[in-house]
């Protein structure tokens, strides 16, 4: 399968009792805390088919979960990722990231090897935690929408 020329990032969030929880992922390789994150395959129907295949695959989350696209965007320079020039060329340097949504029914969460851990955590805590930009801007714009109830 050949990676399509886009990443995208997904978080996994749980209503309960009036609050809000949100699961961060230990990376194994950077040991730094994220949402999940991956990238496109030419196989994807949809961007939107990515972050489920994504979110199946590093987080055990079903892919009839209730996935929806966030507005925020980030774009990732392709030194990021050490395959980049042999597959897409020299000239690919920005790798668009796209942001999703997923609400989960519980906390069962079936880690990949990825990842190290997992935690289900509040808003600020995930605001300490995380370690990219593109995350936490993620995670404050669908925080947000919760607030506002702009997400039913």
């Amino acid at each position: 399968m050949a990676r399509a020329k886009y990443q995208v990032l997904v978080l996994p969030f749980l209503r309960t009792g009036g609050e809000r929880k949100y699961c961060i992922f230990k990376r194994r390789d950077m040991g730094i805390w994220q949402f999940v994150s991956g990238g496109g395959e030419e196989t994807d129907s949809s961007i939107l088919h990515s972050a489920r295949r994504e979110a199946f695959e590093e987080a055990g989350i079903s892919y009839e979960c209730n996935c929806f696209p966030l507005e925020t965007r980030a774009s990732l320079p392709s030194y990021l990722f050490p395959f980049a020039e042999t597959i897409w060329g020299r000239d690919f340097l920005i790798v668009p990231e796209y942001a999703f949504a997923v609400e989960t029914l519980d906390e069962r969460v079936i880690l990949s090897d990825e990842h190290t851990e997992c935690r289900w955590v509040s808003y600020d805590e995930a605001m300490q935690l995380l370690y990219f930009d593109s995350n936490k801007t993620a995670l404050w714009e669908l925080d947000a929408k919760l607030k506002f109830g702009s997400v039913s």
